[in-house]
């Protein structure tokens, strides 16, 4: 005979939590989807390059040789940040921002999307 109903009781709570554990991935999954399609927004100071990371902070911008800052900060496609060491010797379309000394400070990884537009610079 079977007293303790504290197990049965659990039981909705449990299924609960299991929907919700299979539901967050497609939710994510959902977002990452729809920031793929969204161009981001760029600052008006931004400019458009190729950049290669040749031995970090060591660059080349558009084939000249550049450096980032201290602090850069490189996003990727899907705007998470991105180690300089991670991408040395990939050519990589970008648009960028220098520091008040000049060296490259801020730099986003464009998509093919973004990559096709042009900077309100560039017009």
């Amino acid at each position: 005979m079977n007293r303790c109903t504290a197990t049965d009781s659990l039981a909705p709570s449990r299924r609960t939590l299991m929907r919700l554990a299979l539901a967050a991935p497609l939710m994510g999954m959902a977002a990452w989807a729809s920031a793929q399609t969204n161009v981001r927004p760029f600052p008006p100071t931004a400019e458009r390059g190729v950049m290669q990371v040749i031995a970090p902070p060591v660059i080349a911008m558009s084939g000249k040789p550049d450096r980032l800052s201290p602090g850069a900060r490189i996003r990727g496609p899907n705007n998470l940040l991105l180690m300089s060491g991670a991408i040395i010797g990939q050519n990589l379309v970008v648009n960028f921002v220098r520091n008040p000394t000049g060296e490259v400070h801020d730099v986003w990884v464009l998509t093919d999307a973004e990559a096709a537009l042009k900077l309100p610079t560039q017009q």
